[in-house]
């Protein structure tokens, strides 16, 4: 199985929508705690028209976002404790079941990650797929 990440930090909805369907991206798992955005497209609601629109499915899976103390310490470049706040997250059965519910999701059809930031290596969804990911082939799309 493969398993497709994006962040959307400094990007445009109109290069966001072109990595997507470039990769053959058919599904995008929100992995965002709260799904706000100060970049216009990329709330919930209009992000979710947005990618149907250009015959992308979406779904929200607010278990598998970072709590408030991790998302503080990614800020602030504190990795030790966005790892400590995030196994602690992905440990409670809401993340668990969330997590099968990703995995499933993945399974059925090309689907990536959603998350703020560009660089993988500074989100929390490349702990999640080093925890729940076992097997999958990861491919980070870049904007």
């Amino acid at each position: 199985m493969k398993i497709f990440t994006i962040g959307y930090e400094a990007t445009t909805m109109a290069d966001f929508l072109a990595a997507l369907t470039g990769a053959g991206v058919k599904r995008v798992i929100d992995v965002r705690a709260l799904p706000l955005s100060r970049r216009p497209g990329f709330s919930k609601s209009i992000l979710a028209a947005t990618l149907r629109e250009a015959g992308i499915d979406y779904v929200h899976l607010k278990a598998l976002g970072t709590p408030k103390r991790g998302r503080d310490a990614a800020k602030k470049g504190d990795v030790a404790t966005l790892r400590a706040v995030y196994d602690d997250q992905l440990a409670l059965p809401e993340a668990q079941a969330a997590a099968a519910q990703m995995r499933a999701l993945a399974a059925e059809m090309p689907s990536a990650l959603l998350c703020y930031e560009r660089d993988p290596c500074h989100c929390h969804r490349t702990l999640l797929l080093h925890a729940e990911g076992e097997g999958a082939e990861v491919v980070d799309l870049f904007t």
